[in-house]
């Protein structure tokens, strides 16, 4: 019997995080699936020790590091199997983790995709993140960061699944496409999100599905990477995706954003990291807006539903959410 699920796991020098994150796998009561690692072009050994240490997992060895968003694309575009479940190498995957989300979706028809509680593994009564949000000002929320892990418990309706661990429809990614590699890392989940969003495919939260994740295991937050990455694709999946009608109605929130996040990192020190990411965002510009032309055309989700899903932007949440040079918190990347 062909398998249910295609479980994903991209990989870049991070062999230390993927005896957890592998075995977690192993130890799934859901049995009907498969595991792709991807990886993209480690020196650390990583290769060879998938292949000696889980000789079950099917390995993509690539020659150099193509970023998250393609790495992933390498292995769903040979996707064979009714669900594609992504999870990420710095996160441990609770033994009924697939089980719940494959449940979830069957249960559900009108769900395109599922997303999971993601708990911090270094203290996992918090929650790293209970799905994805999407907020007037264009940009990415991380549901419940930092909240007691108690609190999001019930299945809901949701903007977005973060890749870390997702369920996805293989009719979905067949229909909405795969992750735009353009983006590289950073936000090519909400992308994929948004663009689901638009064609009319919803995100269902499933708070049994357990995942424990390694804050910051694999991108340090607020590092350089992270700033230019996050705050560059961040106006790429604003200009493709929110709808001509909607853009009246959050344009200032989000210029107001970009002001601010400019203020925030020039403080941090990360002021020309910010700088280059929107320099290069506009770079991109005139290729977004071909983009936008084919996203907007699919689109047939209701302008009213879309606006029910955004969230009301927090400077004040968001900046709790952070680490800065003089504090001990943990940080949120977006």
């Amino acid at each position: 019997m062909a398998e249910q699920v295609q479980v994903t796991v991209v990989n870049w020098n991070k062999k230390a995080f993927l005896e957890e994150c592998l075995q977690s796998l192993r130890s799934q009561t859901f049995r009907s699936f498969s595991v792709t690692v991807v990886d993209n072009g480690s020196t650390d050994g990583s290769q060879e020790w998938v292949a000696g240490r889980f000789p079950e997992v099917r390995l993509i060895a690539l020659k150099e590091n193509l970023g998250f968003a393609a790495a992933n694309n390498c292995a769903l575009r040979e996707l064979a199997a009714p669900y594609a479940a992504l999870l990420n190498n710095d996160a441990v995957a609770d033994p009924h983790w697939l089980e719940s989300l494959v449940g979830a979706l069957e249960g559900t028809p009108e769900a395109g995709f599922a997303a999971s509680r993601m708990l911090d593994q270094a203290r996992p009564d918090r929650i790293d993140r209970c799905g994805d949000g999407y907020t007037w000002a264009g940009s990415g929320l991380l549901r419940g960061r930092g909240e007691p892990a108690g609190r999001h418990s019930r299945r809901e309706w949701v903007f977005g699944a973060c890749a870390g661990a997702a369920l996805y429809r293989s009719s979905l990614l067949r229909e909405v496409g795969l992750f735009d590699e353009d983006f590289f890392l950073l936000y090519e989940d909400v992308d994929l999100s948004f663009r689901s969003q638009l064609s009319g495919h919803r995100c269902l939260y499933v708070p049994e599905a357990l995942v424990y994740h390694r804050g910051s295991g694999s991108l340090v937050y607020d590092s350089p990477v992270s700033v230019y990455y996050g705050h560059r694709n961040l106006e790429w999946v604003y200009i493709q995706n929110m709808p001509t009608r909607l853009i009246a109605r959050t344009i200032l929130p989000h210029l107001l954003y970009d002001l601010a996040a400019l203020g925030f990192f020039f403080l941090c020190g990360r002021g020309g990291d910010y700088l280059r990411a929107k320099r290069d965002a506009l770079k991109g510009f005139k290729r977004a807006l071909i983009k936008r032309r084919r996203v907007q055309a699919a689109k047939i989700a209701d302008d009213a539903y879309l606006w029910g899903l955004l969230d009301r932007p927090s400077l004040l949440a968001r900046l709790r959410g952070r680490r800065v040079p003089w504090a001990g918190a943990d940080a949120n990347s977006g």
